[in-house]
């Protein structure tokens, strides 16, 4: 087993955490609360270690932290003179509808929200050109909703003008937009935000991070992500009983994460089960003494048996070519994302073709979970967390803050920059506790990456 050295402390670099406001009347906020409103100067430190916080303090920094979420007693605006929208973009993702329940009932029951939209399929629902009329919203229309999986609104992937979008939002009188979604989505909210100050426009835009991956940055847990972990463990143990039932059984279970490996390595702690965890941060190899193929005919000489899982995105540099050709590999989706090939199939007739070079025969046995866990409602914790994403999306943009999201830091909601949240995507620590635990959990070779491809 290898043992990963500790992190080196990183060098001590300011944060800009500020978060745009737009221009407030300072309307008395009609939010009915018992613990009081949240003072502007509430802030969640960063950093939990205090030996980090004495590192920012000894270079004379502030030690760097988010703004507090949460209802403030002054409003840009009062809410019952203006229409406010939602949107849905990108892939299905469990709680959805959730947050969008949310975010009505908080607008509705807490401010007096008159009207807020629902535009249809994403972005392109947004622009004038879209023959779908938005939803009208109330707490009638999303009754129930939470309780099924995918979006009330529909989505979709790509990206949209900018200014024909906020040509729509003028039209329609939309003084508050909420957009749901990953890391495109989010971009194409700091675009619509520049568009909006550009004009002088007194309209807030809150983003709220959807992503299944948990990948979006200076967010500890994105809505959906306990679901897939749940249903991944359900998937993994059906690969454990095939993999049992036979001689040199192979159970081999692809799971979402195109540049994260988080729900792999949850899964892979939630089940117990997985003596293999392949993810994108982790290069490895088929062949050689450190390979893969090695390590699995190792572990079959001892146990007659292996589980193991793959991120989606794990191994795109071992596709062959003829695998690379049928999916895509190198082209782009219309969200600007590489099409990945998939390194599920390929693995399973890699593994299959090496062990019968070696004259041995095994059973591999292949699932692929990703649609069926996508499409699932919000379990209980998710389904929490959505409700506290919607209700702070709400409190932020009444607050007047604009060009942020809402995201969830050491226990608490947040205020995170839009610009901070789509600087780069979020990845298991190769140094870090969590991947350290995956190798002792699964007992695999730390070094199946090691050395040249």
């Amino acid at each position: 087993m290898q043992v990963l050295p500790a992190t080196a402390a990183p060098a001590i670099a300011p944060l800009d955490l500020t978060i745009s406001r737009v221009a407030s009347r300072g309307v008395p906020s009609p939010y009915q609360t018992r613990v009081g409103y949240v003072d502007d100067g509430r802030r969640i430190l960063l950093s939990a270690d205090t030996a980090e916080v004495a590192r920012w303090a000894s270079a004379g920094i502030a030690p760097p932290a988010f703004e507090l979420a949460g209802p403030r007693s002054l409003l840009f605006t009062d809410p019952r003179e203006i229409t406010c929208g939602i949107v849905t973009c990108g892939g299905l993702c469990p709680g959805l509808n959730n947050v969008i329940r949310s975010l009505v009932l908080t607008m509705s029951y807490g401010y007096g929200v008159g009207r807020v939209l629902g535009f249809r399929f994403g972005y392109s629902g947004m622009t004038p050109s879209s023959d779908t009329e938005p939803l009208l919203l109330t707490p009638e229309t999303v009754e129930g909703i939470h309780k099924h999986g995918g979006t009330l609104l529909g989505s979709s992937r790509g990206p949209q003008d900018a200014g024909a979008m906020v040509d729509n939002l003028v039209a329609r009188g939309v003084g508050v937009l909420f957009a749901i979604g990953g890391d495109g989505t989010l971009r194409g909210a700091s675009l619509l935000q520049e568009e909006i100050a550009r004009r002088n426009l007194p309209i807030p835009v809150i983003g709220i991070p959807k992503t299944i991956d948990n990948d979006i940055n200076w967010v500890e847990r994105s809505f959906g992500f306990t679901t897939a972990v749940d249903e991944a463990v359900r998937a993994i143990a059906a690969a454990h009983v095939e993999a049992r039932g036979v001689r040199d059984g192979i159970g081999l279970v692809k799971l979402m994460g195109r540049h994260s490996g988080f729900i792999a390595a949850h899964a892979t702690l939630a089940s117990g089960e997985v003596n293999f965890c392949l993810i994108p941060e982790v290069p490895f190899r088929l062949e050689g003494e450190r390979g893969l193929l090695k390590a699995l005919e190792e572990r079959l000489d001892r146990r007659n048996h292996a589980v193991i899982v793959v991120a989606e995105g794990a191994g795109q540099e071992l596709a062959s070519p003829s695998e690379a050709a049928s999916s895509g590999k190198g082209a782009k989706d219309a969200s600007g994302n590489v099409k990945l090939g998939d390194v599920g199939v390929y693995l399973r007739e890699s593994l299959d073709a090496g062990f019968q070079k070696m004259g041995r025969a095994v059973t591999i046995k292949y699932i692929d979970p990703s649609y069926m866990i996508r499409s699932l409602p919000a379990d209980a914790f998710d389904a929490e967390l959505c409700l506290g994403l919607g209700q702070h999306a709400v409190h932020a943009a009444f607050a007047g803050r604009t060009s942020m999201m809402v995201g969830y830091w050491n226990g608490y909601f947040t205020h995170v920059p839009l610009s901070l949240a789509i600087e780069k995507r979020r990845q298991v620590g190769l140094t870090g506790a969590l991947w350290q635990r995956v190798l002792v959990s699964t007992g695999q070779p730390g070094d199946l990456g090691a050395g040249p491809l």
